[in-house]
């Protein structure tokens, strides 16, 4: 009784305030073939939505302040909008053809589509939900991050070996930065402090480091076999890069003249991965639940970072892939303080 009492308490006190408690921290996996997105609360490791959006998801971009998530329908040529307090899609907007990677500006303002079919990045504006501009890039862009400071985003192009650069002050193409024909660029990341950005090379079975300061290519760092995606911790310290056809993630640390320092097994063909905003756990998505019958359902791995283990695994939908930066940070509600109530116990 008394701590169902004290709980209406604190309840009737916040609406009274207009006190509204923080939103769970969520990934956001994209399942390529049911349509869905799994809504896997982090605290819990557990998922508590499924959201059916469009064609053939892929890529997934959470808001700086965690309010939406953008997720590219590669077969629809649009592009989900999720709202994070429902968890509804509450727009869909058309892209060009073939969306894969999505990346939102720190500033909130603008999101960032490779449309992998026509060799172009829709900007699309946030706060009415409409693409206002179209840059060409190289042959099939795939993987897009944006760094830190907004001003510049850096696209992929897989298919002749290059990254672009857009400035984001005019949305034109500054620099092209040439890699290897062969190499497939896929996954991009930035670090925190904006001077170094990683690209998976697919079909190279490596890394490439950009150094902001001169778009040049400064380190070429081996890992797994066929990797895909890439994201970097909150303190830059290490990178994850999930390596498809091992089965495996590379931790490259950053300090230590990107050396691989770990070799994580997880489940079947990881492809999406991202860190918490903590820093104390990488989810991995796994396209496939059995190597060999990749129609079964797929999963998550959660990675604890402090031991470089996978010890948690999450079952979501068909052929996961949440290619992009999936979990954002907890929404807290328009008007909300940090203010604490303290209520004295009932005797």
């Amino acid at each position: 009784m008394r701590r169902a009492w004290l709980a209406a308490m604190i309840a009737a006190v916040a609406i009274f305030l207009g006190i509204a408690p923080a939103r769970a921290q969520n990934a956001y996996i994209t399942n390529q073939r049911d349509n869905t997105v799994s809504v896997i609360d982090t605290a819990r490791i557990k998922v508590i939505r499924t959201i059916p959006v469009g064609s053939r998801p892929e890529g997934v971009a959470v808001t700086p302040d965690g309010s939406q998530v953008y997720v590219t329908n590669q077969s629809g040529n649009t592009v989900s909008v999720i709202d994070t307090d429902t968890n509804l899609v509450t727009a869909t907007i058309s892209v060009g053809v073939g969306p894969s990677g999505v990346a939102a500006n720190p500033n909130g303002g603008q999101v960032y589509v490779a449309n992998g079919l026509d060799d172009t990045v829709s900007v699309i504006a946030t706060a009415i939900n409409t693409v206002i501009d179209t840059v060409p890039v190289g042959r099939q862009p795939l993987g897009v991050a944006v760094t830190p400071d907004g001003s510049n985003v850096y696209v992929a192009n897989s298919s002749n070996g290059t990254v672009s650069v857009i400035a984001t002050a005019t949305n034109t193409v500054t620099a092209t930065i040439p890699f290897d024909i062969d190499s497939f660029p896929r996954g991009v990341a930035v670090t925190p402090d904006g001077s170094q950005v990683y690209v998976a090379n697919e079909f190279q079975n490596s890394v490439s480091v950009i150094a902001t300061a001169t778009n040049t290519v400064t380190a070429t760092i081996p890992v797994g076999r066929n990797p895909f995606g890439v994201a970097v911790t909150p303190d830059g310290s290490e990178v994850f890069v999930t390596n498809q056809n091992d089965n495996s993630v590379s931790v490259i640390a950053t300090a230590l003249t990107n050396m691989v320092t770990a070799t994580i097994p997880v489940a079947n063909v990881p492809q999406g991965v991202a860190v918490t905003p903590d820093g104390s756990n990488v989810y991995v998505a796994n396209f496939c639940g059995l190597r060999e019958n990749c129609t079964t359902n797929g999963t998550v791995s959660v990675i604890d970072t402090a031991s470089n283990t996978a010890n948690a695994t999450v079952a979501v939908g068909l052929g996961p892939t949440a290619f992009g930066l999936f979990i954002g940070p907890p929404r807290t509600a328009a008007g909300s303080t940090s203010r604490t109530i303290r209520i004295a116990p009932s005797r």
